[in-house]
């Protein structure tokens, strides 16, 4: 009996285990959860803060990947489910203009890598190119940029701290 894996999986499966994703890992910088088709649970650690949690877990829907980027959402890795608006990070100014619960129920990053926000966001093409999603690197594109913002000044914790 021959078990179907679909292309986007394999290729997520590659790049779980390339070099670039196993030096953010020996690096503290990330690390993978568990993975269950077509989705992955990354954990980005976070510069320490006043009672704020020491990383964040983020659910990625990763159907279609690499050709169409992913969307993530933060995540209780715990409980497995979607991480409750008191506890996403903030900060000052940038923080909270990407990581936004209200926006589209919580269900992605304001972002222009992810899938869902870059939708009707067309300006993005031009006004953030350094953002936008690059297939040729994979997963990496998106948790550098989440591990750079959760470890900037402008972090500042949880939303209900």
């Amino acid at each position: 009996m021959t078990i179907h894996v679909p292309p986007s999986q394999l290729m997520l499966d590659q790049d779980l285990a390339a070099p670039m994703f196993r030096c953010g890992e020996i690096e503290g910088k990330w690390h993978h959860i568990r993975s269950s088709w077509p989705h992955v649970i990354i954990a980005v650690s976070a510069a320490e803060r006043p009672s704020a949690p020491s990383e964040y877990g983020f659910r990625f829907d990763c159907s279609g990947y690499r050709q169409i980027a992913p969307t993530a959402q933060p995540w209780d890795a715990a409980t497995d489910t979607p991480l409750p608006a008191a506890r996403w990070p903030n900060g000052k100014n940038i923080v909270p203009s990407i990581f936004r619960p209200e926006w589209k129920g919580g269900t992605c990053l304001y972002l222009p890598c992810d899938r869902v926000s870059f939708d009707g966001h067309q300006n993005w093409l031009h006004e953030h190119p350094n953002r936008l999603w690059q297939p040729s690197r994979g997963i990496i594109c998106y948790l550098e940029q989440i591990y750079e913002l959760l470890n900037q000044s402008d972090y500042s914790g949880i939303r209900g701290a």
